[in-house]
């Protein structure tokens, strides 16, 4: 897709001839792409395409080996650019509570105590966790632990939210119901967020956009624009027929 068929939108993030290998192993080949600001861009591929190792290169958790990765036209600096990862598993404090653990980025960033008060508030209501405040980690379900990081990663309001699967270990009643809130933080906050999934389902239903990745060494095979309106029914013709491209795109390594 043309970045010129997507009017208004500034781009904020390059990802330019991204390659990782390690050793003789090459992962990511030749990845290019730009992302818009505050889009929520969906990342899709098949089992062990590198999905993961292509968000740790993102971050410069790994180093790359060609290709470089621009945030507002600067290359990629953690200790300078606010940047936030969510990972599979909860990734909480435990000797913190649920709105300390909330608050710490902020604190991190020696945000004025008022403003800290009202976007922690903010968040906190967003998910529904406002009564369990003062609740330690190991009082909390898996559920409620992964809203806890979503909210601390939100609440800094971050230039670009990388998130590697958060809702895999939960079940299906559990995930619409935090993809439903993860949307309204996301509206909210307004930030650039790069989320990668296995399931096809859940990047038709959140995503404004979906990177379809090949099988290792992977490469791009397809960027699709979503302008299915929300709230999105998963029933609806048009998200089926969505959902069934995607799914046909990733099947189509099989066949080659």
């Amino acid at each position: 897709m043309d970045n010129d068929k997507i009017p208004n939108r500034e781009v904020l993030v390059n990802v330019k001839h991204l390659t990782k290998c390690f050793g003789d192993l090459k992962v990511l080949d030749d990845i290019s792409f730009d992302v818009f600001k505050n889009e929520f861009l969906y990342v899709v591929g098949p089992t062990g395409c590198g999905k993961t190792t292509f968000l740790n290169s993102l971050t410069k958790l790994y180093d790359i080996t060609e290709g470089e990765i621009l945030v507002d036209g600067k290359a990629v600096d953690l200790k300078k650019q606010n940047i936030s990862y969510v990972f599979q598993e909860a990734s909480t404090m435990p000797w913190l509570t649920v709105e300390e653990n909330i608050r710490f980025g902020l604190e991190l960033r020696r945000v004025p105590k008022n403003i800290a008060d009202e976007r922690v508030e903010d968040v906190l209501k967003i998910v529904n966790l406002q009564k369990f405040r003062s609740y330690y980690p190991a009082q909390l379900s898996i559920s409620m632990l992964q809203r806890v990081v979503i909210a601390r990663a939100f609440v800094t309001q971050p230039t670009l939210l990388l998130m590697d699967e958060p809702y895999s270990q939960l079940d299906i009643e559990l995930r619409y119901m935090l993809e439903d809130e993860l949307i309204e933080l996301w509206k909210r906050i307004k930030t650039i967020v790069i989320f990668i999934t296995h399931n096809i389902e859940e990047a038709v239903y959140l995503g404004e956009r979906i990177l379809v990745l090949t099988n290792k060494p992977s490469k791009v095979k397809a960027e699709i624009n979503n302008d299915i309106a929300r709230p999105r029914n998963i029933a609806d013709e048009d998200f089926v027929a969505l959902r069934d491209q995607v799914t046909d795109l990733i099947r189509w390594w099989w066949c080659e």
